[in-house]
């Protein structure tokens, strides 16, 4: 029988991998549901490929667009995720949830309840509303599995070992750009040069946070949210060759490593395949890489945004949003060239000092509208230059 999936987001990179992925094993999945923002030539084409009978297209535009180009009354179009309970009449075996920003948080949490298991690879949902997220994994007894590699490579080291047993837990972080770029040079460093990761294909806004180390400072929020962990138990280390992953001590000496290829199709294709025994159609970590592994903590001087960890609250509150939101927004400046690359340190960390956010720490959010009123409250506020 076939398994019956869902991709949310399947025109962006994480939803094309997948796709790449799914393409090997054609007569083995069925897709029930893809979804974009705005590339709808894309997702017509993957439609084709896989004969999907339900897309949502977010984009009004876009949405007019497809309705046009598909004459075939089998195909249901859908402009909204409200759609998602109209599509879905008993639950699929597994969903890629890949749209980025706050705004895939929504579908995530509409579609949990449809699916018996769901990676997710949307960070600011994660972040933000993992609370809300976690309730609705546990009513209708989802399985999730985490995406990003450094939170796949912990789940799959943990594998239900319990947090009393851990003494640490390290992400590793490439240093990404400018891990060797002169400090003194750093303020006024081009967007070119920051786009250019040595080791991974990214896209533009992750790209910025990785060369300023917001991306690590995420997936320590991640991972204390996923794991259920406190923040003294988590810490980065910078291993530019971003070979291994995740790094776990044990309270009993014993020390897990999580290594493979800097390739997130290993990750992606193990969330889908993480009960059974298939065998990845990929390039194996040469053994020989992992001579002279090369681990340091994080210069500070270098990389002043981690010292935000110290700031955040242990419990989700509408602070994650905060910051979340203050960094999509000046990261949109620099790339636009409006602030200097140091502009996203100092102004970031002086939204989070900033007494008059205080009182946001102690705010849980009770739904996704309270997380995108405060999102939309902080994006004003820097765009309006109020702060």
């Amino acid at each position: 029988m076939k398994r019956k999936i869902a991709i949310l987001g399947s025109t962006g990179s994480i939803g094309k991998s997948l796709i790449e992925i799914l393409k090997k094993d054609l007569n083995k999945f069925e897709i029930k549901l893809l979804s974009a923002n705005k590339n709808h030539k894309e997702l017509l084409k993957q439609a084709k490929i896989f004969n999907v009978k339900n897309l949502i297209i977010s984009d009004k535009e876009s949405y007019q667009i497809l309705k046009k180009k598909i004459k075939s009354k089998r195909i249901n179009i859908f402009n909204n995720f409200n759609s998602i309970n109209k599509i879905f009449k008993s639950r699929i075996d597994y969903t890629m949830s890949a749209i980025s920003g706050l705004q895939g948080l929504d579908p995530t949490l509409k579609i949990i309840k449809h699916s018996k298991n769901i990676a997710i690879a949307n960070k600011e949902g994660i972040i933000c509303g993992w609370h809300l997220l976690d309730r609705e994994l546990k009513k209708y007894e989802t399985k999730f599995i985490p995406v990003d590699s450094e939170h796949f490579s912990i789940w799959y080291a943990l594998n239900g070992i319990k947090n009393n047993k851990i003494k640490k837990i390290y992400l590793t972080a490439s240093g990404g750009p400018l891990i060797n770029y002169p400090l003194n040079k750093i303020a006024n460093v081009s967007v070119a040069k920051v786009l250019k990761h040595p080791n991974w294909k990214m896209g533009k806004k992750i790209s910025v946070d990785s060369a300023s180390m917001m991306n690590k400072v995420f997936e320590i929020i991640e991972a204390k949210n996923i794991f259920k962990i406190d923040y003294k138990k988590l810490a980065i280390l910078i291993h530019p060759k971003s070979y291994i992953h995740a790094i776990i001590l044990f309270n009993n000496g014993l020390i897990k490593m999580i290594a493979h290829e800097t390739d997130m199709k290993i990750p992606i294709f193990n969330t889908l395949h993480f009960n059974d025994n298939k065998i990845i159609k990929s390039n194996d970590l040469n053994i020989d890489k992992l001579n002279n592994l090369n681990f340091t903590k994080v210069n500070l001087k270098k990389f002043p945004i981690v010292e935000i960890l110290k700031l955040l609250p242990n419990k989700t509150s509408l602070f994650e949003t905060l910051i979340v939101a203050a960094n999509d927004e000046l990261v949109n400046l620099f790339l636009k060239k409006k602030i200097k690359f140091k502009d996203i340190d100092i102004k970031l960390m002086k939204f989070a000092i900033n007494k008059k956010f205080n009182k946001y720490k102690k705010i849980r959010p009770k739904n996704i509208n309270e997380i995108l009123n405060m999102s939309n409250y902080i994006r004003s506020l820097i765009t309006s230059k109020s702060i």
